[in-house]
């Protein structure tokens, strides 16, 4: 709202202004137009203070002192009619000249200020000035100032006032120029500034240089200095005077500021041509000489300034270059540059660590939290460093260590004093964070390559977190297992591609007459020439290589299309639903819901058809599998918690996920006919699956006596060998086995 007002009335302003201005020649009598720049001067006054008052500019003080400036040229327009009405002819100088003349300091000083960019060395915008008035000084003083000063006829004092106007214009053009060409962006309050001082030096350059032309068009040369006012008063009124300033990396030696500099440096050529080939007078040799030296100077100190800001820059760069932004810490390049030093002066020892849980972290209370927490574990790190190591973020939550001419023993020691670190929970803003890592440690026998030093930690590191330990060496064994799963992984990629893997369906049947009433579809791989390969080899292999998500892609389609062609052939008796296992790499996609919804359509199952299930460790994490999760169920897909009860989170998650079917895992149906607390973990999972409004499903049945047991406790579904193992076409016809009551 009071932005608004505050336009309102610089736009009033503005336009009053401007044409009290246009309308100032057209007024016949010298007493008017005395009135009118008294009336327009003290306005000007007053809104600059409302403008300074009500915007509250960052640079208020230099506002004050060009208030001041203003104050005296008010006070010069009074003395300048006073005199015009009372004296029959006007005295030069006068009381008016030595008001207008004394208004320049602080007018000048006033604009300077306001010229500075926020990001510019004082010195470098102070040197940029000089050069500029330098230039334009000595051709004042060629052509106005020094025929001035040597004409005998012209009293001192007349010749000194008259000297001064035009050395003040030059140091206005020299400090409007500064303006126009600042660091940071002008606002539209600079612009105004501009005008109004462009229209100040037009009508003083004029009385300096014509002064013949003042007895005939004197009235039209006088509406620049009233246009001044008012530009300078609207220039505080504006909003844009309290704007926040533009903030640079650095200061920009812009095509402005370059080409300004570049015409003052070639004002002395330009004047000993002009001087010298008028021959109207002699070359001013020693005023050109004495400007030449000065302006070589201040553009060899302002290079000088130049080149150092670039060397810093350069300086800041290469440090930016080596370093990770967020951590603070040396970054791959680096680390590999510090690894190649050490290998060429000693036997070093490199730690890679990789952190365990991160992704949950990120996912589950925001990449702001993930920050903090890499922050503080490369603090921690850092702090358990010896003189002489190197902690690195080698990316993501990677980190590496490099102990520099180091044995095994104290690279050992060098890792337990990082897994040491890592145990004690790590606060990350307002959380308290148990972080764990798998570290893997090399040493450099046998090897001069840093890459190859850095392999070995990077494949130690995996086997660390494959094994589920905290730390592993380096050992010549771990290639050839790393070097077995990267050939079972490009294998697989074969056998996805040739068509090697095959599904089975597991019946899923009704208690007590065991009909199918669903199957789950089960991957198998029969390899050319390995026979057939257990799930168990090679889906940890496809999570680590991200080959699940199109090997699940597959299991999916595939077993849609089988369970449309089930209904079609078999009708009434075909499975109503055909389960699928998704992992946690494919709730990770954000488009895997998308695609589920695609593959419901271009098969023709209906949603309510399809069952995914998922385990509780792929949804613990929360973030985007959550949401995946929850994108199904409203497609209508149902949701199943495999394994359920064998995580440390399943009540929990209950709360969180939506769940329609739990299927309680094998381990609690092994023991199930057993006398005494066998059993009460399966009634109490019934129990609580009935609570909760959800179905129950009884995995790994192998005997009639733990089926009819787990009818007796409740259970209506269940699946196991004793319904029918794993076969691509289960009969669906076949006389059901009832469970014996």
């Amino acid at each position: 709202m009071l932005t608004g007002r505050v336009d309102r009335w610089w736009s009033l302003w503005m336009g009053a202004g401007t044409l009290v201005c246009l309308a100032y020649p057209l007024v016949p009598s010298d007493a008017a137009q005395g009135v009118i720049s008294w009336v327009v001067g003290l306005a000007a006054l007053l809104v600059t203070i409302a403008g300074i008052r009500r915007n509250r500019p960052a640079a208020a003080r230099c506002w004050y002192v060009v208030l001041a400036s203003l104050v005296l040229w008010v006070l010069g327009d009074i003395a300048f009619s006073v005199s015009r009405l009372v004296l029959p002819a006007l005295p030069f100088p006068s009381w008016a000249d030595a008001f207008y003349l004394s208004a320049y300091v602080p007018l000048i000083a006033g604009l300077y200020g306001l010229a500075r960019s926020h990001r510019q060395r004082p010195l470098a915008g102070l040197v940029d000035t000089l050069i500029i008035a330098a230039g334009l000084g000595l051709v004042y003083w060629i052509f106005v100032i020094d025929p001035i000063l040597a004409d005998p006829a012209t009293p001192l004092l007349a010749r000194l006032a008259t000297v001064g106007y035009p050395t003040a214009s030059v140091l206005m053009i020299a400090v409007v120029a500064r303006l126009a060409t600042r660091a940071a962006h002008p606002t539209p309050s600079h612009w105004l500034l501009i005008i109004g001082s462009v229209a100040t030096l037009a009508s003083n350059v004029i009385l300096t240089l014509l002064p013949g032309v003042v007895p005939g068009a004197g009235d039209v040369i006088y509406v620049g200095f009233l246009i001044a006012y008012v530009y300078w008063a609207g220039a505080a009124l504006h909003p844009s005077v309290s704007a926040p300033p533009v903030r640079e990396l650095a200061e920009r030696f812009g095509r402005g500021r370059l080409a300004v500099l570049t015409c003052a440096t070639l004002i002395v050529p330009a004047v000993l041509f002009v001087q010298g080939s008028s021959g109207h007078r002699p070359v001013s040799w020693l005023a050109i000489g004495l400007g030449a030296v000065l302006l070589f100077l201040l553009v060899l100190l302002r290079m000088s300034g130049f080149v150092a800001q670039v060397q810093s820059q350069a300086a800041q760069l290469e440090v930016l270059a080596m370093h990770d932004e967020l951590t603070g810490l040396a970054n791959r390049r680096l680390f590999e540059q510090r690894v190649r030093e050490a290998l060429a002066t000693g036997s070093p020892q490199v730690a890679m660590l990789d952190l365990t849980g991160f992704k949950a972290v990120n996912d589950r209370l925001g990449h702001t939290v993930g920050d903090r927490l890499l922050i503080a574990v490369a603090g921690r790190l850092v702090a358990g460093l010896r003189p002489g190591d190197l902690v690195a973020r080698m990316g993501g939550d990677e980190f590496a260590v490099l102990a520099p001419d180091a044995t095994d023993a104290e690279g050992d020691a060098l890792v337990e004093r990082v897994c040491a670190a890592l145990r004690v929970p790590v606060q990350a803003g307002e959380h308290e964070l148990l972080i764990g890592a798998g570290v893997g440690v090399a040493g450099a026998a046998g090897t001069g390559d840093p890459m190859e030093l850095l392999r070995r930690a990077d494949v130690a590191m995996y086997a660390a977190k494959a094994g589920g330990d905290r730390q592993r060496r380096y050992a010549p064994c771990l290639d050839d297992e790393a070097g077995a799963e990267a050939r079972l992984g490009a294998e697989m990629r074969t056998a996805l591609d040739t068509g090697q893997f095959r599904l089975v369906y597991q019946p899923i049947v009704s208690l007590p007459d065991a009909r199918i009433v669903a199957v789950e579809a089960l991957i198998r791989w029969h390899h050319p020439e390995r026979g057939l390969v257990n799930p168990v080899d090679f889906i940890p292999v496809a999570e680590q290589n991200g080959l699940i998500v199109e090997l699940g892609a597959w299991i999916l389609t595939t077993a849609c299309a089988q369970a449309v062609t089930w209904q079609h052939t078999h009708g009434a008796v075909a499975p109503s639903r055909v389960s699928v296992n998704v992992s946690a790499r494919q709730l990770a996609e954000p488009g895997f819901a998308d695609f589920v919804a695609h593959t419901l359509a271009s098969t023709g199952l209906p949603a309510h058809h399809l069952i995914v299930e998922v385990t509780e460790t792929a949804v613990f994490g929360g973030g985007q599998s959550v949401q995946t999760v929850k994108d199904l169920h409203q497609l209508g897909v149902r949701i199943a918690l495999d394994d359920f009860g064998t995580g440390h989170s399943s009540l929990g998650l209950l709360q969180t996920v939506p769940v329609d079917t739990l299927k309680v895992d094998k381990s609690f149906v092994d023991t199930i006919t057993m006398a005494g607390r066998h059993a009460v973990i399966a009634t109490a999972l019934i129990q609580v699956a009935d609570g909760l409004g959800l179905t129950a499903v009884a995995e790994g049945v192998e005997t009639a006596e733990q089926a009819a047991e787990l009818h007796r406790l409740g259970y209506r579904l269940a699946q196991g060998y004793h319904f029918g193992r794993p076969v691509a076409q289960p009969d669906f016809h076949g006389l059901p086995s009832v469970v014996a009551g």
